[in-house]
């Protein structure tokens, strides 16, 4: 790779209601679009990536990658954003990229707490996907934004994370989140209610780029979360 050259990535993002696409360059968003009604992915996503790339004087075939979010999230929503993703990459012949939805939606909460409350470390950030009733797909992330737990659904409750809570200073973000405050026990939280949004993969997706961490086009398929969980190597959140 020549080190001189721009990266250039586009990321499609349609795990829930909204629908944005971005354009990062280096791992730094220089372009993005949102539509935020429900259900508009399968009519706005297309002309969405048309515009960004033309906005842009470049086709997909300019871009070292096409990101996309993978899931958890809206069934239809995901296969939206991974059916175009993948043709875009057999069309200009360039490298899948998927992200986590949980660890982009951590990233994100972290950025805007940040942008308000700079001055406070938060300790961990919990994304919360809404799934149904009181049921939320989640992990646990440090203060810098590394998976803790396993990618799980979890039926919240006025107990769940007063452990946590108890010891850390927690942001609870996504579009799940509102569930769990009326409820949650007192401690230093703050939530942040929001979708996903594709301006917040850039830097995931780069440091993917540089590892060569890509998907099988042919092959890749969303990560739905109905009846199974990933994990990861265990840690401790709580020392």
């Amino acid at each position: 790779m020549d080190s001189s050259k721009d990266i250039l990535i586009l990321a499609l993002e349609t795990s829930t209601d909204a629908c944005s696409v971005a354009l990062s360059r280096n791992g730094q968003t220089i372009d993005f679009d949102i539509v935020t009604e429900p259900r508009m992915q399968t009519s706005r996503l297309a002309p969405m990536t048309d515009g960004i790339l033309r906005r842009n004087g470049i086709g997909a075939k300019d871009c070292a990658a096409v990101a996309v979010s993978s899931g958890p999230g809206s069934y239809t929503g995901l296969r939206v954003g991974v059916s175009m993703a993948k043709g875009l990459c057999f069309g200009a012949s360039v490298p899948l990229i998927a992200v986590n939805t949980l660890d982009l939606l951590a990233a994100q909460g972290l950025s805007m707490y940040k942008s308000n409350h700079g001055e406070k470390r938060a300790d961990a950030v919990v994304p919360m996907i809404d799934a149904r009733r009181m049921e939320v797909y989640q992990a646990i992330y440090d203060g810098d934004g590394n998976r803790v737990s396993e990618v799980e659904p979890k039926i919240l409750e006025t107990f769940s994370y007063s452990e946590l809570i108890a010891q850390k200073r927690v942001v609870f973000c996504g579009n799940g989140c509102k569930k769990f405050e009326g409820i949650a026990p007192e401690g230093d939280t703050f939530f942040i209610e929001c979708c996903p949004e594709a301006q917040y993969m850039a830097q995931l997706a780069f440091k993917k780029f540089i590892s060569k961490n890509f998907e099988d086009v042919a092959y890749m398929e969303p990560f739905y979360l109905k009846e199974f969980s990933i994990g990861i190597n265990k840690k401790k959140i709580l020392g």
